[in-house]
């Protein structure tokens, strides 16, 4: 099969491997009809030291089940399933208090180093737990929407939830790509009626306002913090959804929340130094929280208004490539020409 790998900063290539088999009675092998480049593998692609051996790359994925181990129940070949970016076995304490990101028998895609999403074919580990069954067909114009329940969508959806975001809150998202767009739009299905967006690329956050958004600030930094203060009365707001991952939309952060507010951040954080002593987060009674999205949790909640139009997240796609030119999709990506690129194999 085909599958992508990276061999250090800017270096992807799209190579032939051995297809992926079962290695353990509860793996499923997936066959990819839809993934996707997430926003957080331009991370690598900026800074992944050279290596001769490539590091798989995909996490986002739905497909066709092709072969499934003995112990892996409820699934069969034929069966079309989204996989979340985490696998887990769905029972242990962690998974059935929400939080399968943390599953004792789980892990992060990619599983293991024979290929990841963004290949024509996936080792699913824990399949019985990880996989779940979309109820239309391999060609429904659905597909893109359900492909964003993998991550981006169920992680805008957890930065919302872990904030608290409701019809008495006002809310700031920090980042317009496309977990930022899609915190936009879970803050606004969750009753936030004030949602400001911090963005600067006025295609993206003209879509962050057709999903919800209240108002646009352009500006970073103190300029930025100044604007948000004078849209909330000088008080900033009571939630702040951090998507970006970087420490200056951290300090942005600090800068927009309200007193006794929550700062939750799902951007993949590319800083340790963040600032949490008294004049930050303590003086202020502030909370933090955020972290990687137990996709999986949300999968239930999040599909159905995707099946019945109210939402459509898959308007963060706005370039398909097919699989030989994923390098194309990184570089559109990394030039911001696209927002989020859709990979057909």
């Amino acid at each position: 099969m085909r599958a992508t790998f990276m061999y250090g900063a800017g270096d992807v290539r799209v190579e032939n491997v051995p297809d992926p088999r079962l290695s353990e009675p509860t793996d499923a092998i997936v066959r990819t009809v839809l993934s996707c480049i997430c926003g957080s593998d331009l991370h690598p692609y900026h800074n992944l030291p050279p290596s001769a051996q490539g590091r798989p790359m995909g996490h986002e994925f739905l497909g066709v089940v092709e072969e499934t181990g003995p112990e892996v129940s409820g699934f069969a070949a034929g069966d079309l399933v989204v996989v979340p970016f985490a696998f887990q076995d769905n029972t242990c304490e962690f998974c059935r208090e929400g939080v399968q990101t943390s599953c004792r028998h789980g892990g992060f895609f990619p599983a293991d180093d024979s290929g990841g999403g963004q290949a024509e074919a996936v080792r699913v580990p824990q399949a019985t737990g990880t996989l779940v069954k979309l109820p239309v067909d391999a060609d429904s114009a659905l597909l893109p929407s359900l492909l964003t329940l993998a991550d981006v969508y169920g992680t805008g959806h957890h930065a919302a939830v872990r904030a608290g975001v409701s019809s008495r809150t006002s809310v700031t998202v920090i980042g317009d790509g496309a977990v930022g767009l899609l915190a936009v739009m879970a803050a606004r299905r969750l009753g936030a009626e004030r949602i400001i967006l911090m963005g600067r690329h006025k295609d993206r956050t003209d879509l962050g306002r057709e999903f919800g958004a209240t108002d646009v600030v352009a500006e970073r930094g103190e300029e930025g913090i100044a604007l948000v203060r004078d849209l909330t009365g000088g008080d900033g707001t009571h939630a702040v959804l951090e998507c970006v991952g970087l420490l200056p939309a951290y300090e942005q952060a600090l800068g927009v929340v309200r007193a006794g507010g929550v700062i939750s951040r799902v951007g993949v954080p590319q800083y340790d130094e963040a600032p949490i002593g008294f004049p930050s987060l303590f003086g202020r009674n502030l909370t933090l929280t955020g972290g990687p999205a137990p996709a999986r949790n949300y999968i239930d909640e999040l599909m159905p208004g995707i099946l019945d139009g109210s939402v459509e997240p898959g308007r963060v796609f706005d370039l398909t490539v097919d699989l030989d030119h994923v390098p194309d999709g990184y570089r559109a990506m990394d030039l911001r020409e696209a927002l989020k690129v859709l990979v057909r194999p």
